[in-house]
């Protein structure tokens, strides 16, 4: 399936959110749904009437971007108040409440995605937003404070979570019953006096992360040519660093305060108490442009990493992009290996919350009985150093999913399932804007709570966040795939294969979403490249052989599955496969018996 080219452009960002939306799904589905679906009637028009393009998200959630800053505002403004007409006159367990963050920044758009620092900051301001209420950047105040009578609470500056630098942040209440009309920049009403840091904490001392620097790459060539390329790549790293929860990168103004003035990395290393920095460089000749890019330790000068890339300048914005999404994975693991090693070296009481999620990574990994349950303690010593570390929680969660049927804990799977699906409403709440926590909640949903409408909703949002990541592809195209999207699905499938090739879990799903698409093909090509084949995917093998009628070949498969696995096994993961289709499973069976 073809996409359009990436656009690189300055927009207007709206991002809306239902509070509490997870517990009143505990509550009641149906009823949640059908609220959720008249919420959406409400907001959806307004946003288009006002010149807002609205993006593919999860029903709960909205992302729309404006050319207007005044057209933003103004329509979150009327839907907050059409929303709260809503509530006045319905019972108390259909109303709804939203919370909005606007923020003016540059974006990409490609096809029905977007993403950059444009949306993750307004992602972050709609999280510390109270509810009913539109929270405003800076930006986004100054262009609409004249323009716009309606009062405007001046709540000081604040951070942003995983985001460098202080915010100043205004909120407006459109349903406010004392509301004062702005007349201009230094206008504050009553409710002013709040502190920000009522809305948003500094991060705890326990959860110590490591940070990043990027260095500006130097331009090798003596022209300015490449310039647009060199400030395109450094800028691209530095957005998609900056929605990853589990390090700290320096915002793109202190990085460019570097441009063309002389570099001591030892010296900026100290001044910002850096764990880590990137240098790079860039040099083209005729057609064809080459990249190098480092990550070093500034403590020792030591190399951790290093990489070149030598491309044609065909598609300057592939290139980049395919530069970064390469760069941003492998140089988040190289620094959690290294992060790994350094708290190792520590005695265990000393550790963050990060190192101990490391740590717990690390014996989870493992796939023992007793590493399992050093993993679990792991975890729980990560959540009591800092409370508010939301992917210790789903990592625990993980770890005891993968304990169910095992015997593993002390723990029944009854009792395991219950304290997994009371530990996942903590990390979702702690962490909803983290791309990484949704893809955790993606698998747990997927794999061990068989939940796949709640798999999808979390994989599309750690999509919509990191849409470039493979281990958020896989889950999330899998859960399409059982969802009835398979062509969806199986687009993302592939495009995670070819960004992590020997993932073995990846091509696995890929054989799934291939034999639910139909092509069964597809499907035995891909089991050639798995190792060693479970044995509900050797049966999509065979019954794709069936379904192709190549009888003696799906025969010869029967042969040899039953010699290692036995003729009961064959019966079982026929009874128990489960591709969330009635229609699907009665088909693989024919493939297999006739």
């Amino acid at each position: 399936m073809e996409t359009s080219k990436p656009t690189r452009k300055l927009a207007t960002i709206l991002a809306a959110d239902c509070v509490g939306f997870s517990k009143l799904m505990d509550n009641n589905e149906e009823l949640t749904l059908q609220n959720i679906k008249k919420c959406r009637s409400l907001i959806d028009p307004v946003i288009k009437e006002h010149g807002g393009r609205i993006f593919h998200t999860a029903g709960d959630s909205v992302i729309a971007e404006f050319n207007s800053v005044v057209d933003s505002v103004n329509a979150a403004i009327e839907f907050q108040k059409v929303l709260s007409d809503r509530n006045d006159n319905i019972s108390e367990d259909s109303k709804m409440v939203f919370r909005v963050g606007i923020h003016l920044d540059d974006v990409i758009i490609e096809d029905d995605n977007i993403y950059g620092s444009g949306v993750n900051v307004a992602a972050r301001l709609e999280s510390l937003c109270e509810p009913g209420c539109v929270l405003l950047s800076r930006t986004v105040h100054e262009k609409i404070v004249k323009r716009i009578e309606v009062a405007i609470d001046n709540l000081g500056n604040t951070q942003l979570k995983n985001i460098e630098g202080d915010f100043e942040i205004y909120q407006i209440s459109p349903t406010s019953k004392d509301q004062i009309k702005s007349t201009g920049p230094d206008t504050v009403t009553a409710t002013a006096s709040r502190s920000a840091s009522n809305i948003a904490k500094p991060e705890e001392a326990g959860n110590v992360r490591p940070r990043l620097m990027l260095l500006p790459f130097r331009n090798l060539n003596k022209s300015e040519d490449n310039d647009f390329l060199v400030d395109g790549i450094a800028d691209d790293i530095i957005t998609e660093f900056s929605m990853i929860n589990s390090i700290e990168i320096m915002s793109r103004n202190t990085t460019f305060d570097y441009k063309d003035n002389p570099i001591d990395v030892k010296e900026a290393a100290d001044k910002y108490k850096l764990d880590y920095v990137i240098t790079g460089s860039i040099r083209s000749a005729g057609n064809r442009v080459r990249i190098s890019a480092e990550l070093g330790d500034p403590a020792t000068g030591d190399s951790i990493w290093s990489e070149r890339y030598d491309k044609t300048m065909d598609d300057v914005f592939e290139i980049q992009d395919e530069i970064v999404n390469k760069m941003a994975n492998t140089v988040l693991n190289e620094i959690e290996v290294t992060s790994l090693k350094r708290s190792k070296r520590k005695p265990t009481e000393d550790m963050s919350s990060y190192e101990y999620l490391l740590q717990g990574k690390f014996h989870k990994r493992r796939n023992t009985k007793e590493d399992a349950n050093i993993a679990v303690e792991m975890f729980t010593k990560a959540i009591e150093s800092d409370g508010n570390n939301g992917r210790a929680y789903a990592e625990r969660c993980c770890t005891w999913g993968g304990g169910l049927g095992t015997k593993w804990f002390e723990e029944s799977d009854g009792d395991l399932m219950t304290r997994i699906r009371s530990t996942l409403e903590q990390a979702y709440e702690l962490t909803d804007h983290d791309w990484d926590c949704h893809r955790l909640l993606c698998n747990v949903s997927l794999y061990f709570d068989v939940n796949y409408d709640k798999a999808e909703e979390h994989g599309q949002k750690a999509y919509e966040l990191n849409p470039n990541n493979p281990a958020v592809l896989g889950p999330y195209g899998k859960s399409l795939v059982l969802n009835g999207n398979c062509e969806k699905g199986v687009e993302l499938l592939h495009k995670a294969h070819e960004l992590d090739p020997l993932n073995q879990d990846i091509v696995d799903n890929v054989v799934w979403g291939s034999y639910a698409l139909g092509d069964y093909d597809g499907c035995i090509e891909f089991t050639g490249k798995i190792k060693k084949m479970r044995p509900n995917t050797w049966l999509l093998k065979i019954a794709s052989f069936g379904a192709l009628k190549r009888q003696e070949e799906r025969d010869n498969e029967i042969e040899q599955f039953v010699d290692a696995h036995g003729k009961d096994e064959l019966t079982a993961q026929l009874g128990n496969l489960n591709f969330n289709n009635e229609k699907i499973g009665a088909s693989t069976k024919h493939f297999v018996l006739n």
